[in-house]
């Protein structure tokens, strides 16, 4: 809950109304309460009517899935293609046979060999098994998050978490342990380090306090013992609850209090808003029927400027001037403030018919609706500050945050020295750094030019330093948020993340790339508007979440790096063995049960790594960064090259060096019985894959591959359980996989050259990355990710296509030039008469194209922007 004090909704007890909008929390009467419901709906319109665009590694997805696309599907044509011409040429021009009747069936069947062996190379160049690796990687990491306390609403949101590079937080309960107690106080001008002696205080001024504090606060806010023996339970608002500590701290009771003064018989209530950073309440005081009382408290600061006296330690109203508010603000205020302390400033005012005191106002001709008179000339009862004390864990996960380049930035309605102290303690604030630390207001000074528009140009002048926010609206952090996502400054756009827990919270948890609503204290439409939500409101989780956004990302990469090795060596073998020997050396169904194991089987083995601490020491990604890294780039071809060179020698060499029949003579007969040789080709090929799949774990160069394997489970059981597969395949697969039995011998051999990928990994840990290339071709430039995030902008609902924003401006262009065509064609005088009646028709067709396509699409809100209420010119688009 962020703001000086936040409080409950009288009529609905709902924690809503604590963090309600400005336009939301209008002033209630009890009995005749406002209903906000129409504004709330505006917000919920406003959170399921944003879009956001694609996230991170979504995008790069698709691209690199489509030019892969690309690249298999013209090398699978090619390869069919060859083998075609080579073979007409051979038999038709070569050796002169012509197409008889007796060779039809041999010759179709070659075909349909060729053609089989070309859709081969297809299914193992497209990466189909992408989508697989990216869905199990999010749906095992978003169940190991719900053991984080991270209950994961859009899968998306997980992986995106991990290219964060900024993190809008709030202060309480976030950054703190959101256990509130009061520990200073300022009354009847004594300032108290401790809880004071009740019986010490004069007995009208301690009334009074003890009244406010009962009456103002919201009476579902209350303070319970605790079975277990521990703290007594705070429910309801955790400031009101420190208050009402207060007020048991010493030894009073604010339930006698509110049996006096029951909900029901509250006169008036304003209830807590961004804008006024107070509530208030009036009360009909019993001894005397002709006297309205009321209390107020609020922000410190804000509450003490509209305090015109101030109770002294014989409960007697004393002036209190602007130069003993400066007083009060430099000496009290601001000290607490610097301490960390949260302070509340208490007050009150009487509504009297007769005997006016200075300090009373006449009840005649009050009107309750005008609540700046109302607030106004208070009597001030005292200030007391309220400690939250940061949680034990917040500044270690700071640290975190910033080692691993994240930049954590607190969003908080407190006052500013409350807000400097807690960032300081938090680590957001570090000596030496140039930290910039604003309130609300200077903020929108500072962002907005001369008419009063948010400027990106200025923005980018504030965030980047901007370290700490104080006294802030949900409308600022919203304009930060914003401000920091479209901001083109420096080499890539950022990504944000943002917590919240209000009502207008809304707009900002879905304008960031990814929303935290907190799952104690947050309100509905903040949950709805999350992509994540916090079950336990600690910023650790946070922290936990980032490190499994970026697992997902590098078990992506891994299983990427992995399978476009295989799919390198497959179509290449494929296609080159088209080339050279007229046929491909892998077997169709051979290459499907190497296909089965990079897809499905690595997948599952290399999606469920497990988060190491290591994730958190790189900076990260970025939005426009390759999703293929030059590290993964040099793993591929250096293993690539050492698979095709293997696979290169078995199949020239290997009949002499292994002393068995060579396989190349039999290829011209379809119906040849499978080859040792060919077998053992095949062998060494899956091996080569399974031992890569282990050096696939790691893809920042380490050496030690076989860190961590033993917490993964499930790899070690894919991987052996692959292995057996492929004995049980080599030894009985016979007709089925085209294979025939091996030797011990052969075994050895093509375990040894498997093994042998992971002597050859290491070496290319040694291998600098800067002699592979930046791959561009798997890279958005910076002008691509404009256009996609400008369209991502505009295109706020699907039902709103660019197709059919255009449609309906050429509809409209055309109803105009129709009008221009009947003005013509009659007196001006009647066209004006008449206008009316002719426009008519026309507006009502806009009408009714807007509901044909939806009232709460984004096209239709922008025809009802658009809706003429006057004759349409030839510039309305």
């Amino acid at each position: 809950t962020e703001g000086s004090l936040k409080t409950h909704d009288r009529n609905s007890n709902s924690h809503e109304a604590s963090n309600a909008h400005p336009d939301v929390a209008k002033n209630q009467t009890v009995g005749k309460t406002e209903n906000p419901a129409g504004n709330t709906e505006e917000v919920e319109h406003k959170v399921k009517s944003s879009r956001k665009e694609k996230s991170v590694l979504q995008s790069k997805l698709t691209r690199l899935a489509i030019q892969i696309g690309y690249a298999g599907t013209a090398i699978a044509v090619l390869t069919v293609v060859i083998l075609i011409v080579q073979f007409c040429i051979q038999e038709f021009v070569i050796r002169g046979k012509t197409w008889t009747a007796t060779d039809t069936t041999r010759n179709i069947e070659i075909f349909v060999k060729y053609f089989i062996i070309g859709v081969t190379v297809l299914v193992v160049a497209v990466p189909e098994g992408l989508p697989l690796a990216v869905t199990l990687a999010l749906a095992y990491s978003v169940k190991k998050m719900m053991h984080d306390n991270n209950l994961v609403r859009h899968l998306d949101a997980c992986e995106t978490m991990g290219n964060a590079t900024a993190i809008c937080s709030d202060k309480t309960g976030t950054l703190t342990t959101n256990r509130m107690t009061v520990v200073q106080s300022y009354i009847a001008k004594n300032y108290y380090k401790s809880v004071p002696d009740f019986q010490a205080i004069n007995s009208k001024l301690g009334q009074l306090i003890l009244e406010s504090i009962a009456v103002n606060c919201g009476y579902t806010s209350k303070i319970e013992e605790n079975p277990d023996g521990g703290h007594p339970k705070q429910l309801g608002n955790k400031t009101e609850c420190a208050l009402l500590g207060f007020v048991l701290a010493m030894k009073q009771s604010y339930e006698k209090i509110r049996e006096k003064y029951p909900e029901e018989k509250l006169v008036k209530v304003y209830t807590f808003n961004s804008d006024r950073k107070s509530m208030s309440s009036v009360i009909k005081v019993d001894q005397r029927e002709d006297v309205y009382r009321l209390f107020c408290k609020g922000a410190s600061e804000v509450v003490v400027k509209k305090c015109s006296f101030i109770l002294d330690s014989q409960g007697v109203a004393q002036p209190f001037s602007v130069k003993e508010q400066e007083r009060v603000v430099s000496e009290v205020i601001e000290p607490m403030a610097s301490d960390g302390l949260r302070t509340i400033c208490l007050a009150y005012k009487d509504f009297v018919t007769n005997d006016k005191a200075v300090n009373e106002e006449s009840l005649q001709g009050v009107n309750w609706d005008d609540e700046a008179k109302v607030l106004s000339n208070l009597t001030c009862l005292c200030i007391v500050g309220i400690e939250d004390p940061v949680r034990d864990e917040v500044p270690e996960a700071i640290q975190k945050c910033q080692r691993a380049g994240i930049t954590v930035r607190m969003v908080t309605g407190d006052n500013v020295n409350t807000a400097r102290s807690i960032a300081s303690k938090c680590g957001i604030l570090r000596p030496g750094e140039d930290g910039l630390v604003l309130e609300g207001k200077e903020f929108n000074r500072r962002v907005r030019d001369q008419s009063g528009e948010v400027s990106q140009e200025l923005m980018d002048k504030v965030w980047p330093t901007l370290r700490v926010l104080a006294r802030s609206t949900p409308q600022d952090k919203y304009i930060l948020v914003k401000g920091i996502i479209d901001s083109k400054h420096g080499k890539t756009r950022q990504v944000v993340a943002v917590t919240g827990d209000g009502t207008n919270d809304g707009p900002a948890l879905k304008k960031a790339d990814v929303g935290f609503a907190m799952g104690i204290s947050g309100t509905d439409v903040a949950k709805e508007a999350s992509d994540i939500i916090l079950t336990d409101d600690n910023f650790t989780s946070i922290v936990k979440a980032v490190m499994w956004g970026r697992n997902v990302y590098d078990s992506i990469a891994k299983f990427l790096q992995f399978q476009l090795t295989v799919n390198v060596v497959a179509v290449l073998v494929a296609f080159f063995g088209a080339c050279i020997i007229n046929d491909s050396p892998l077997k169709a169904i051979q290459m499907l049960w190497v296909n089965l194991i990079m897809d499905t089987l690595a997948s599952l083995a290399l999606a469920t790594e497990l988060p190491t601490d290591e994730l958190l020491r790189r900076k990260p990604y970025g939005r426009t960064k390759a999703l293929i890294s030059r590290t993964m780039a040099k793993n591929i071809i250096w293993h690539a090259i050492y698979q095709l060179v293997v696979i290169a020698v078995l199949l020239f060499e290997g009949a002499k060096l292994l002393d068995v029949d060579d396989g190349i003579n039999d290829i011209e007969d379809v119906h040849a019985p499978p080859s040792v040789h060919f077998t053992m080709i095949f062998n060494t090929f899956v091996f080569m894959t399974l031992f890569n799949e282990v050096n696939a774990r790691k893809i920042h160069n380490q050496h030690n591959i076989f860190e961590g394997i033993c917490t993964n489970p499930i790899f070690i059981g894919i991987w052996f359980g692959t292995a057996f597969a492929q004995v049980i395949i080599i030894e009985f697969g016979g007709v089925a996989f085209h294979t025939t039995g091996l030797n011990a011998s052969q075994w050895l051999w093509c375990v040894f050259l498997g093994f042998g990928t992971l002597l050859w990994g290491q070496i290319a840990t040694l291998i600098p990355d800067s002699v592979v290339p930046t791959m561009r071709w798997f890279k958005k430039s910076a002008k691509e990710e404009e256009d996609e995030h400008d369209v991502g902008e505009m295109d706020e609902d699907p039902v709103s296509g660019r197709g059919q924003i255009l449609w309906v401006r050429g509809l409209t262009r055309l109803q105009q030039q129709i009008r221009v065509v009947n003005a013509f064609q009659m007196d001006l005088e009647a066209y004006l008469e008449n206008y009316e009646q002719r426009g008519r028709p026309s507006v009502m067709n806009l009408q009714a194209q807007k509901k044909s396509l939806g009232n709460d699409s984004g096209l239709a809100r922008k025809i009802s922007k658009s809706k003429p209420e006057r004759p349409l010119s030839r510039g309305d688009d």
